[in-house]
């Protein structure tokens, strides 16, 4: 989860999460190398007196900035389709989970199992232990094992909403009379929050989203205590 005065992202818990990851830090030094390189440039212009009557009209020159640009938008551009294509690849789901957005609310089925849904409200804050986050907390974790495919089925019954858990690099809207789909995979095991990223109302700020990630054996064993 996030803390007080980040400024980067949350640690990755997942390989679509480290791709982006790896994006981010990739573009984000192509952007440095061009901001340096112009205030270089701009501050030459400012301080020097020389001038070249010949470069404004060098054929040359006007090659060098057009090709260079597009060289440099090819290299945004090949990471950016590999991690789109990643991210829209769907393969066949271990486990199928579904969730229903409500004002303000989220409502899970695992569909895989018969009869097992259960709705996930926030913890008031004079529920809360000693420990647990406020405003993060709610009352129905949903429990999910780790290293194995996860297919999300996110939609809404009344307003728009947006199922978002950053560390697992995921954001799918829930629109009421649609069904969006997404897939992950954890990597390792851990408590993972999130919220409605879209603002859906009054109480939009108090619809948290909490998945517990455990090993395959530790699911199986909530499974059998909670059919």
């Amino acid at each position: 989860m996030a803390y007080p005065a980040q400024l980067g992202f949350q640690d990755a818990a997942s390989p679509i999460m480290e791709e982006l990851m790896y994006f981010h830090d990739h573009t984000l030094m192509i952007v440095f190398l061009i901001s340096s390189l112009v205030l270089y440039i701009i501050s030459l212009m400012l301080t020097t007196e020389l001038t070249h009557t010949s470069t404004m009209d060098a054929q040359e020159v006007e090659t060098v900035w057009t090709i260079l640009p597009a060289i440099i938008l090819i290299l945004i551009a090949l990471p950016s389709l590999r991690i789109l294509y990643m991210m829209d690849e769907i393969t066949t789901p271990s486990l199928t989970l579904k969730t229903m957005g409500h004002q303000w609310y989220w409502s899970y089925e695992y569909t895989d199992y018969e009869s097992l849904c259960f709705d996930s409200y926030m913890t008031p804050p004079l529920e809360l232990d000693p420990g647990e986050l406020r405003l993060l907390e709610v009352d129905n974790r949903v429990v999910l094992p780790t290293e194995m495919s996860i297919r999300m089925l996110i939609s809404s019954e009344d307003v728009l909403h947006s199922w978002t858990v950053p560390s697992l690099g995921v954001k799918t809207d829930a629109i009421p009379g649609r069904l969006n789909q997404a897939t992950f995979m954890t990597s390792r095991p851990g408590i993972y929050y999130g919220q409605c990223s879209e603002i859906c109302g009054a109480n939009h700020s108090f619809m948290p989203i909490v998945l517990e990630l455990v090993p395959l054996k530790h699911f199986e064993e909530w499974l059998l205590s909670t059919l």
